[in-house]
């Protein structure tokens, strides 16, 4: 158990300072109980194009979300800040450019067992400087428990999840990320994975090495 800890947490280090096709996410998602109703969901992204060093987006998100039912069913009312440096097709040059996003979604997960689903709907109404454009995004996710009968303290478990994006106009379709990782929970308020995760769009295919770490407080 301690040597895969190990690997979950550290090997990926040893990789930062190569070059490689496939980029990396540093991920931290936090939520915070406000009362038994209400909570304070915020994350950080650092997305790179190589494992460390080429940046290539930065994202902010926070909202306030509400429990329709304990444990299970949220909607939640959000705003992130996104900060993009695309390469210029065929060069070596970037670009910069911000997004600000308004987003509403709604949560419900089901436990069976060792087996913990998720969904999550999301609208999204972007906006790029004098640009607006709407998506919708639906998540699918699975948690599987390895060592023990639920997913408990203690607990190592595979993570998978599917994601698609939609646009409200023109190129319906947008993106799909599949991802697949294996995670360790070390108590209600921490959890961490690590995983690949596949991003395709119309025109390309990516993959990324994910690193996530999850704090409730």
């Amino acid at each position: 158990m301690k040597k895969i800890l190990f690997a979950i947490l550290f090997v990926p280090l040893s990789l930062l300072a190569q070059n490689t096709e496939t980029g990396n996410w540093l991920i931290y998602f936090g939520d915070k109980k406000i009362n038994s109703k209400f909570n304070w969901h915020h994350e950080v992204q650092y997305r790179s194009y190589n494992f460390i060093g080429d940046t290539e987006q930065l994202l902010l998100r926070t909202g306030i979300g509400y429990n329709l039912s304990e444990n299970n069913n949220n909607i939640l009312l959000g705003y992130a800040f996104i900060y993009t440096e695309p390469y210029i097709g065929g060069t070596d040059i970037k670009t910069e450019f911000n997004e600000n996003r308004i987003y509403q979604q709604f949560i419900t997960r089901q436990t069976f067992g060792r087996f913990a689903l998720q969904h999550r709907y999301r609208f999204e109404q972007r906006f790029f400087g004098d640009d607006f454009r709407l998506r919708l995004r639906y998540f699918m996710g699975l948690n599987v428990a390895l060592n023990k009968n639920q997913l408990t303290d203690q607990t190592l478990y595979l993570s998978a999840y599917n994601e698609i994006f939609m646009n409200t106009e023109k190129t319906y379709f947008d993106r799909n990320r599949l991802y697949g990782g294996i995670g360790y929970r070390f108590s209600q308020k921490a959890r961490t994975e690590m995983g690949m995760m596949n991003q395709s769009t119309n025109n390309s295919s990516r993959n990324q090495l994910n690193i996530i770490t999850f704090l409730n407080f």
